[in-house]
């Protein structure tokens, strides 16, 4: 590994200059007259900017998310495949020291491998199959590819694995009369909050695709803290009825369950045991008020989950009604967006807390307590003319030992085109579990990432 002393750890390193450089050039000859989501804008006939805030995914205009909650069926039937790349160079400040640390403090344990500290790697592959089947009904459904996402023999983090992502099938009505405005649907997904609105809920919340398997890539902004359903496993079956009235309040509740027997389809390519849930008795909920006036628009809102994911870590029967834990989860957030040509602000704060009860298997075999963590994100991201970006960030997450951790991104990012995002991010880190110096953490972070 490299001894991160020998030089500085922000200037980026000379040897990059040719793979940064091949990568844009090949990126930037895929295709250059589709946008992002490109299905969906083949569909509609609009830019990316009329979805998406500045131009920048994942961040929702009001036009997106009536687009969402149309059920994806707005426009006219269009090709319904995409594809998603993202492709990054990361250095991490010091792995030695890292690797000191973790080996004092947490019983061995260290960086995973491969390293690829300073090397161009390509991070995820994803393929959409998205946009309307009918008046009201639409789809939105991506199979991604992670090249390091799990360990070899040897211990080294270099198989790839591909399964399914994000799905979101859903029915939609909108009614529109002198006396107000109602839209209702129904959506079957996999993730509970992939349905939300904003996209700016748990499943949406990190933004930009990348591998967990190089080390260096392990406390990178899109690793570090981001609230999250705590579900300890891959995808879930849920059915949620939602309601949008009078383009101010929204309400959605949904149910989730095991992905098993005809619905397993969501949950595939992925190991069964990681995520059942006991019964279908499993709530989520997000409530919202939201507001527009001229070029600003609000949002208030709260989220939460209640589950029992089973316990698959003691190897214990699914009948046996002592192997499931109950996580609790429920946060705050809220969103201001200023969107007017060629200006595009957008300001997000989430607040989230998380309780875990381990299962009675867990507490029999070590005694462990209710567990409880809090997540604290906020982000504030500037884009002018749909092609020039500044984003900062702050995060937090407070519990016992082994999770306080709080840090800081900056980022810098371009758009050359309308399926081209260039982006430059340094995190950096003030607290971090069992390091005992975080600036050794510290990760800069060069991405490129198309779609077409």
């Amino acid at each position: 590994m490299p001894n991160a002393s020998q030089t500085s750890p922000w200037r980026i390193p000379t040897r990059w200059a040719g793979g940064l450089a091949l990568t844009a050039l090949s990126l930037l000859t895929w295709h250059q007259d589709v946008m992002a989501l490109p299905a969906f804008a083949r569909q509609t006939g609009q830019s990316c900017v009329a979805c998406h805030a500045g131009g920048q995914f994942p961040e929702l205009t009001p036009y997106g998310r009536m687009f969402k909650l149309t059920g994806y069926t707005l426009g006219e039937h269009a090709n319904p495949l995409s594809v998603m790349a993202a492709a990054s160079v990361s250095r991490l400040a010091n792995p030695d020291g890292i690797n000191a640390s973790l080996n004092a403090n947490a019983s061995g344990a260290a960086l995973q491998l491969p390293l690829l500290n300073n090397t161009l790697k390509l991070d995820q592959v994803s393929v959409f199959l998205a946009g309307k089947i009918t008046d009201n009904i639409g789809a939105f459904t991506q199979i991604s590819h992670d090249p390091y996402a799990n360990p070899n023999a040897s211990g080294e983090y270099r198989l790839g694995h591909s399964g399914v992502d994000n799905v979101d099938l859903r029915f939609a009505d909108h009614f529109l009369s002198p006396q107000g405005d109602f839209l209702w649907g129904v959506s079957v997904n996999n993730n509970p909050s992939v349905s939300d609105p904003w996209n700016t809920a748990w499943a949406w919340s990190q933004y930009v695709p990348s591998s967990g398997g190089p080390g260096a890539n392990t406390y990178l902004d899109a690793h570090a803290p981001y609230p999250n359903s705590a579900l300890p496993g891959d995808h879930y079956a849920g059915i949620n009825v939602y309601m949008y009235i009078h383009q101010s309040v929204y309400a959605e509740w949904g149910m989730y369950r095991s992905p098993a027997g005809r619905l397993h389809f969501l949950n595939t390519g992925y190991e069964p045991t990681n995520s059942i849930l006991k019964s279908s008795n499993n709530p989520y909920w997000r409530f919202a008020y939201t507001k527009e006036w001229g070029a600003h628009n609000l949002m208030l809102g709260t989220m939460g989950v209640l589950a029992h994911p089973f316990d698959s870590n003691f190897g214990v029967s699914t009948s046996d009604a002592q192997s499931y834990q109950l996580v609790r989860s429920q946060g705050l957030d809220a969103q201001y967006q200023y969107l007017l040509d060629p200006h595009a602000l957008t300001i997000q704060w989430s607040n989230q807390q998380q309780r875990l009860s381990p299962s009675a298997a867990d507490a029999l075999s070590n005694g462990t307590p209710l567990s409880a963590t809090g997540i604290m994100r906020a982000k504030a991201s500037y884009v002018f003319n749909a092609r020039y970006g500044l984003s900062a960030s702050t995060f937090s997450q407070s519990g016992d030992f082994s999770s306080n951790t709080q840090g800081n991104t900056l980022e810098l990012f371009f758009m050359p085109i309308q399926n081209l995002r260039l982006g430059l991010q340094l995190t950096t880190y003030n607290r971090l579990a069992n390091i005992d110096k975080p600036s050794d953490a510290n990760t800069v972070n060069f991405y490129a990432w198309s779609a077409f």
